[in-house]
């Protein structure tokens, strides 16, 4: 059975992993989003 970091290795590499991909970074380009998940990251760091 492949390891977790094979399987994401696999994935990214397939049509459907690339296509999330070019969409995470344009969403990382994005100001408005990258503010957003600043704001998500920091909530889930208190709550920890």
């Amino acid at each position: 059975m492949p390891s977790v970091i094979q399987r994401i290795k696999q994935y990214t590499r397939s049509p459907q992993g690339r296509r999330t991909v070019e969409q995470a970074r344009r969403a990382a380009s994005d100001p408005r989003r990258r503010a957003q998940a600043k704001r998500l990251l920091s909530k889930w760091r208190t709550r920890r």
